[in-house]
């Protein structure tokens, strides 16, 4: 028995469920496969996608992502026995399938291999492709795991071999299951062991106003999207998470030098995901608003915090960082993007462009107005009129006063 637990990321289609490696454009998946006793025999949680890069019948090439193919089968799927290992097989369309392999030693368990088979005859996902058929990609990846350990990397890695690329990204994963229970004990990828935790937590003593000690100005980072070989997206920006969470107030600073960053581009929406050793995601969807426009639509986050809770936070109806179609967004001074009560964003040297990126280089920028220092000039001269005529109004009163009791006494 194979069952399943589907989780849409904002932006994204339908949710195609796979595991460690697979084939959609952004999309958060889970897993759960059991033996016929209805006892969880492999568990897996995931995020992944896909690009393949083909030879038009011009001799040119195009770069697609495959994702939202409609009805997924599981054909195939299996907990394992004494002579096979458990395995995972996905089906998404005529000619498209993933396949994941595990077996097991004497103390350890290995993600083995991952096969992916794409179908170019497929006109619709492959327009105008050269060669027609089948074609599979095998991947020997042989990712050894103490038995009964939770598998996790949460960091992105990337596979790209024959024109695919791979990546993945928050993975969670136990093959052989114990007695039905997924393990509390984990075992890190070797890039989660490496990387330094990206954030610095401030967190004050509980008390019913507490307040966040203010920290200094927060590195800007560079992060970019890619849409095959073309950049699709560009964020510069320091960012500082302000969070409340139990009368808890915490300050961090995001460590851009320790952050990766993935995303999706599309016509009408753009995502930027942001994650590290701390951060499951930080997410920031940008939406086309009457077809000339760009502004931000949506914030979500899901991270750890030092007491080891995991803080989640979704607002989808945000409207930040307005700009025209074609140009970039930009806001040097610091601004604060205020996604809920209890989570707060202050950005700083911000510049941001989901839509329409050419060569990979900025558009002309539309500032905020907190950089627009022109308005002081009416500002300043408004005061100063203001100022003169109540002088002037002062003044007159106190001539008239001063008239009036001349003629008393005369």
């Amino acid at each position: 028995m194979v069952c399943f637990r589907l989780f849409p990321v904002p932006g994204s289609g339908l949710v195609l469920v796979c595991l460690v490696l697979g084939a959609v454009q952004s999309y958060a998946l889970e897993l759960n496969l059991t033996d016929s006793g209805k006892a969880t025999c492999l568990y897996a949680k995931w995020q992944m996608n896909f690009t393949v890069r083909y030879e038009t019948t011009n001799k040119t090439y195009k770069t697609v992502t495959i994702s939202d193919r409609g009805t997924v089968t599981y054909n195939g799927s299996i907990c394992g026995d004494d002579q096979n290992g458990p395995k995972i097989a996905v089906q998404f369309g005529p000619g498209f399938s993933w396949i994941a392999n595990f077996s097991k030693a004497a103390s350890t368990y290995s993600i083995d291999s991952i096969s992916f088979s794409y179908n170019t005859g497929d006109n619709t996902t492959f327009p105008d492709a050269e060669d027609k058929g089948i074609i599979t990609v095998d991947e020997l990846l042989a990712i050894k795991i103490p038995l009964n350990d939770l598998f996790r990397c949460n960091s992105l890695s990337t596979l790209e071999k024959n024109d695919v690329v791979q990546n993945y990204w928050d993975v969670l994963v136990q093959a052989f299951v114990q007695n039905g229970t997924v393990s509390t004990n984990e075992f890190l990828c070797d890039e989660d062991k490496t990387s330094t935790v990206a954030p610095t937590i401030h967190t004050t003593v509980p008390s019913p106003t507490t307040t966040p000690t203010p920290k200094e100005k927060p590195e800007a980072g560079t992060y970019s999207v890619n849409n095959g070989n073309d950049t699709c997206l560009l964020a510069t920006m320091g960012l500082q998470l302000n969070i409340t969470q139990d009368k808890v107030a915490s300050v961090i600073n995001i460590n851009p030098n320790t952050t990766h960053s993935t995303g999706s581009c599309r016509s009408h929406t753009a995502l930027l995901r942001l994650n590290s050793s701390t951060i499951k995601y930080l997410d920031f969807v940008f939406a086309v608003k009457n077809e000339n426009r760009f502004y931000l639509k949506e914030v979500n986050i899901s991270m750890y915090l030092v007491n080891g809770s995991v803080f989640s936070i979704a607002n989808n109806n945000l409207s930040y960082w307005d700009a025209p179609l074609g140009s970039s967004y930009m806001c040097n001074k610091e601004q604060t993007v205020s996604v809920s009560g209890a989570f707060q964003i202050n950005t700083f040297d911000l510049r941001v462009q989901p839509f329409n990126v050419t060569q990979g280089k900025y558009s002309t920028a539309q500032e905020c107005s907190l950089d627009d220092d022109t308005i002081l000039i009416p500002i300043i001269v408004g005061a100063g009129l203001s100022g003169l005529i109540i002088v002037i109004v002062i003044a007159y009163v106190i001539g008239r006063r001063k008239s009036y009791a001349g003629y008393q006494t005369l």
